[in-house]
């Protein structure tokens, strides 16, 4: 085995050394793997995770493309952030920011973004608390280097790699101390144990689920908090944020906030009370003592105890419609409710129960990937676990409910709760979208964050999906407003009886560098009224390059920020004709697209298909990737399109030769020929001044030395200054050199009236 080993790493070594003397031979050698996604700005990780109330803090952050970054900015404005200056009034390097945060800013999870030349940057989770908040400053891995906290504050760390981080608190007898860790719901990749031990380490309390930890104080006196990676990984991407506070004997546990999972859009319906109207009453576990209900009702209970059943009991009468909805694992909770209903017909002493429904989960709308080979659905997931469902009651009289959780057999942990509502038929829709993915390359399984970044002259396509509720069935228009000035959106409708659209957000050309808070939202007719319910959008924690090697963590966003460089330009923009184009039913329309290329490309074609309603049967067909224009053809008879006006556009995969800011190379031979200039005369200064030194008389020979001496110092910070100036040179000349990635294009939107055949 050492042999192999042995061998694999010369090899490797070898492999390395090779691709890195090609690289310097030959600047303009292509990368050696195709890259899938243009380059996108991403926020990764800002230290601290949050702040206080009321409070200014410093934040540093990192991520991929934000090299110049230069705004932060958070959903909420009663968060603001400047650039911290150093003494001479100039941004500090390695984005440094003061953050304030307002007296009235909401406690809670906020989005932080920065604004880069790409764009507005993918987000990173900001809490905002009540505690006092503290930041870890060095290693403390061992009982003797724990760090103090107090009680009722918050630690911001960054777990240590293969290791244990200590912190240490006092506490007095009969006090109640809750220790929470905010890992995966403020972003982190870390997946926490926590311990309480006594002051000589000895555990006494272990968490390895991500729950608080309720801990009753023993003794006066000092203890240790201990928390590691359930696999000892650490690093940037696992951070963490650990409260230590005290919370009255009794009083519930109040779970530091977080972000909220994709499947949570569909919850809670319209008009639902914050607080549901009953509570279940225990015992209720069998049918002896089942809990006595009446329809419609709204009903709160836990999974509690261990392999708990809940059981209601009813009173319904033949041919009632009602609606059953469960929440729980839309909670964010490791939960799985299932409902069986049964008609109970009672004969003296005897009783026969008679199976009337059964219900479990809420299944995806669109089939999301299986994380298999290679991308063959969205690798998001706007099902749930939970329950949405219709009760038929087919006889008159009395009607048991069994609520369980099938997960919950060996569970005992009353937090995992439930929302039970029976509702008449109330139809309504709720809706999320994302950025659209598709396989890009072959065995291509990346899922990546894609904030909502225009190049100039960019199409970006988001899927738009729906949850249905209660029957309804209808078309839901898409619409967003508020963007920044040269920016468009179209909605490619959700038809009836269908749960997906599509949204494209196009950037003219010209459009300058802007950003704003868009508003997203779909629009229906519901019971001949007009209804609008907002649209949330979804993306990535972190940005995952194979989801078979980790699992992705989407999540729901608060904002809908769009962007657009005013920088950096699309490779290839797709422009139909702006008019409405016209065909009549059963006959063929072309339609013709104008190319306006910006890049080399990898191939000689550009293979696309078709989206938008009654349109995207259509067969694929193929474009030039070297033509100015190219013409598409729709046979409305093949696809039995109906008379009317439809939204469509042309969507494929196209390798660009990207080159990544080439600008900067001019830039960067500008600083490094004034610096080779200001070399040249301080280089003449010294030479000048050496010569006088040396014809000095004894009186002026030490100041003459002296000048000598500074003029000397500033030509070795002259000459460092060349060196650097020729560094950039050769990174920004690498970093501009053409480089093949794969991206997904979008063609602008286009109108199409399908008139009616004339009678025969």
């Amino acid at each position: 085995m050492v042999v192999e080993f042995n061998r694999y790493s010369c090899f490797r070594s070898l492999l390395v050394a090779t691709m890195i003397f090609g690289a310097s031979l030959s600047l303009v050698s292509p990368s050696f793997a195709q890259s899938v996604g243009l380059p996108a700005p991403r926020l990764l990780t800002t230290i601290p995770m949050g702040a206080k109330v009321g409070s200014q803090v410093e934040v540093t952050i990192s991520g991929e493309h934000i090299e110049d970054a230069d705004e932060l900015t958070f959903s909420d404005r009663r968060i603001t952030a400047a650039r911290k200056l150093n003494a001479a009034g100039q941004p500090e390097p390695n984005g440094k920011y003061v953050v304030t945060i307002a007296a009235d800013c909401p406690v809670g999870i906020h989005e932080a973004r920065v604004m880069t030349r790409l764009g507005i940057s993918s987000s990173r989770a900001f809490s905002v608390g009540t505690l006092d908040e503290a930041v870890q400053t060095k290693a403390n891995t061992t009982l003797a280097t724990a760090m103090e906290l107090k009680v009722n504050s918050i630690c911001n760390a960054t777990m240590t790699q293969r290791a244990v981080d200590h912190y240490v608190f006092e506490a007095t007898k009969g006090q109640r101390i809750i220790v929470d860790c905010a890992t995966r719901g403020i972003d982190s990749k870390l997946a926490a144990v926590v311990i309480i031990a006594d002051a000589a380490g000895r555990d006494l309390l272990v968490e390895r689920r991500g729950g608080a930890l309720d801990f009753t104080v023993p003794a006066d006196g000092k203890y240790v908090i201990k928390v590691h990676e359930l696999t000892f990984k650490g690093g940037q991407a696992y951070y963490y944020r650990l409260a230590v506070s005290e919370v009255p004997v009794g009083a519930p546990i109040v779970r530091l906030p977080s972000t909220k999972p994709v499947n949570s859009f569909s919850w809670p319906p319209q008009g639902l009370k914050e607080q549901a109207e009953l509570a279940e009453s225990e015992p209720n576990n069998d049918r002896t003592k089942a809990q006595k209900i009446s329809l419609p009702c709204d009903i709160a209970g836990s999974f509690f105890p261990a392999a708990d059943v809940d059981v209601f009991e009813f009173e319904a009468k033949k041919g009632d419609v009602w609606w059953v909805e469960v929440a729980s694992e839309r909670f964010g909770l490791p939960t799985d409710p299932s409902i069986l209903v049964q008609h109970v017909a009672r004969t003296g002493d005897t009783e026969k129960a008679t199976d009337v429904a059964e219900f479990s989960d809420i299944p995806s709308p669109v089939r999301v990937s299986s994380n298999g080979y290679a991308y063959d659905g969205p690798p998001y997931n706007a099902g749930s676990a939970d329950i949405l469902g219709k009760l038929e009651i087919k006889e008159d009289g009395l009607h048991r409910l069994q609520i369980t959780d099938l997960f919950g057999g060996t569970r005992n942990d009353p937090k995992n709760i439930y929302r039970l509502v029976i509702r008449k038929a109330a139809p309504d829709f709720a809706v999320v979208a994302w950025a659209l993915h598709m396989e890009l390359r072959n065995g291509d399984r990346n899922a990546v964050s894609k904030p909502l970044a225009l190049r100039g002259g960019a199409t970006m396509a988001l899927e738009v999906v729906a949850i249905r509720r209660d029957g309804f069935d209808g078309d839901i228009d898409l619409a967003m407003e508020g963007l920044p000035e040269g920016v468009t959106a179209s909605g490619l409708k959700i038809p009836a009886g269908q749960s997906r659209g599509l949204m494209l957000v196009t950037a003219h050309q010209n459009a300058p560098r802007a950003v704003g808070s868009a508003t997203f939202f779909g629009r229906a007719t519901i019971d001949g009224a007009a209804v609008t319910r907002p649209c949330r959008l979804a993306s990535f924690a972190w940005p995952i390059t194979d989801s078979w090697g980790e699992i992705p963590s989407p999540r729901l966003m608060a904002d809908v920020p769009v962007s657009v460089s005013g920088l950096e330009f699309a490779p290839l923009t797709l422009s139909p004709p702006k008019e409405v184009q016209t065909v009549i039913a059963g006959e063929k329309l072309t339609i013709p697209l104008v190319h306006t290329r910006r890049s080399e490309f990898s191939g000689a074609t550009l293979q696309l298909r078709t989206m938008g309603a009654s349109f995207d049967r259509a067969p694929q067909f193929d474009v030039s990737l070297t033509a100015d224009g190219s013409h598409a053809v729709l046979d409305t008879a093949a696809l039995k399109t109906a008379p009317g006006d439809y939204l469509i556009a042309f969507y494929g995969g196209a390798v660009a030769k990207y080159r990544h800011q080439p600008e900067a190379v001019a830039a960067a031979e500008v600083a490094h020929k004034n610096a080779m200039q200001e070399l040249m005369a301080i280089e003449a200064e010294v030479k000048k001044l050496t010569e006088a030194a040396k014809a000095a008389t004894t009186e002026t020979k030490p100041e003459a030395d002296k000048a000598v001496e500074a003029v000397t110092v500033k030509q070795k910070a002259a000459t460092a200054a060349v060196a650097a100036a020729a560094e950039k040179i050769k990174q920004a000349t690498a970093a501009a050199q053409p480089r093949d990635i794969v991206d997904i294009v979008v063609s602008e939107p286009i109108k199409i009236r399908v008139s009616p055949a004339a009678a025969k």
